[in-house]
């Protein structure tokens, strides 16, 4: 009985362990010359590959006043989109196309793929022309 409960134990540790590093690799930090941002990243598929890519540095361009866009590297895999998002909103448009949504809207089929929410004050991006952002864990 002992046996078993230093051995339920040691797994409960090793778990919260191993938790608590997955929970920071989930954040991650946008800067600019307009200030920085954290992030938190969704629970899918195409979240932990832009993890696994980073850091990241992207040219972004303003995209309808509601948006910067900009290339990833290479394309992540697909998950599941939606059409509508809210400022803050972290997606991905086609499969290499990284957006951060300064405002709220929708967007035309087939949506966007939830890449993350924005935990700061995502503003910052809300003028017009061109921005470098570097995205990176967020420590």
């Amino acid at each position: 009985m002992k046996q078993l409960a230093r051995t339920t134990y040691s797994a409960v540790l090793l778990t919260l362990f191993m938790g608590g590093t997955a929970l920071a690799q989930d954040r991650i930090r946008i800067s600019s010359e307009w200030g920085d941002v954290t992030a938190e990243l969704a629970d899918n598929a195409a979240a932990r590959a832009l993890a696994g890519m980073l850091p990241l540095t992207i040219e972004m361009d303003d995209h309808l006043r509601q948006e910067k866009t900009g290339n990833l590297p290479s394309a992540l895999p697909s998950a599941p989109s939606q059409r509508a998002f809210s400022a803050g909103t972290l997606g991905l448009w086609s499969s290499g196309d990284f957006v951060i949504y300064y405002r709220d809207g929708e967007v035309p089929a087939p949506g966007i793929v939830i890449l993350g929410q924005v935990k700061g004050d995502v503003s910052i991006f809300d003028r017009p022309g061109k921005v470098t952002v570097k995205v990176d864990s967020a420590r």
